[in-house]
This record gives structure tokens, C-alpha cells and sequence, in this order.
């Protein structure tokens, strides 16, 4: 990145970096996505907590941009900033997979499969789906299409789509 503030990780800005297959999602969605997902007038109180777009090359630049002077539109004065991807710092190990990380009965049915290795809990996608459920996000007709992938035991795959229907 350009701006010389969000190269130091001591003044270091939280995000996440999101790869993606261009031919199932287009980079135009996940703006909108984006946009949707937060106030993009609200002022944030330091760095850390920043909102910020980034892209990856100029035609990615030309879409957040489009993309931001659409919603500036509708919205008027934008604090979001669009600001070029610069190097991706993961968090630290213990950071990665909160909600799952805060419910031991979900994070010790992945244990079978991962034991205590951290980085392979990280890169799990059976992982980031259950945090995302346990976040209180999905579908139940969505995790009932899945469930099956994520090699819970029975009792686990009861008490999760117990969880998500109850919502």
C-alpha cells in the first residue's frame, strides 16, 4: 500500500484478505457485498478499526471505485477509503476462528482431526464454515446441504443444526 501508516504492524489496520474464483464471483459482487456489510459513513476511532476497501490491480481499482461513488451517491460523504492491497499480515494463530475458538464442544469435535496444530485449524474450510455458523450466520437449508463435508460426529451434527434452526 501507498500510505505509509498501514505498513507498520504496530499501527496495523484488522481486515480480511478473501480469495475468490472470478468465474463464480465477480469482484463487482463482493463490493456490493462489502458496501452492504458495514456503514460506510461511520467514523472509526483509530486504525486499528479503520474501514477500508483495498484491490489487488487497476481494474479492480476502476470497480471499488465505481462502487464507492455509487454508494457516496445514495449516501453522501464516505469515511470508507478504496486503497491499494498492499502485504496481507494473518493474525496471530490464537485470533483465527473466535466463535470456534470460544465453544469447546465445536473446537474439541475439529480437535479429532487437527489435534492441537493451530495452522491447520486456520486454513480448515470445515473450520470457517462452523465459525461462520456459530457467529450466527447461514442458513439451516444451506447447512443442511453441507453437513455432511464437515465430518462431525452424530451428536455434534444434531446440536449444530439444533443451534441454526433455533435462530
Amino acid at each position: 500500500m501507498d500510505d505509509p501508516t498501514y505498513h507498520d504492524l504496530g499501527d496495523h489496520t484488522e481486515s480480511i484478505q478473501i480469495d475468490f474464483d472470478p468465474s463464480v464471483i465477480g469482484f463487482e459482487k463482493l463490493c456490493a457485498i462489502f458496501w452492504r456489510s458495514h456503514n460506510p459513513c461511520g467514523r472509526s476511532w483509530s486504525h486499528q478499526y479503520a474501514s477500508l476497501l483495498f484491490y489487488a490491480n487497476d481494474e479492480q481499482k476502476k470497480t471499488a471505485e465505481a462502487t464507492r461513488d455509487q454508494v457516496a451517491a445514495e449516501k453522501g460523504a464516505l469515511s470508507t477509503r478504496v486503497v491499494p492491497l498492499g502485504r496481507f499480515y494473518n493474525a496471530e494463530d490464537y485470533h483465527q476462528k473466535y466463535m470456534l475458538r470460544r465453544d469447546d464442544y465445536f473446537l474439541n469435535e475439529l480437535k479429532r482431526y487437527y489435534g492441537e496444530n493451530d495452522v491447520a485449524l486456520m486454513h480448515s474450510t470445515v473450520a470457517a464454515r462452523l465459525n461462520s455458523y456459530l457467529a450466527g450466520y447461514g442458513k439451516l437449508e444451506t447447512l443442511k446441504k453441507e453437513i455432511d463435508a464437515f465430518g462431525l460426529s452424530p451428536e455434534a451434527r444434531e446440536r449444530l443444526l439444533k443451534r441454526v434452526g433455533n435462530r
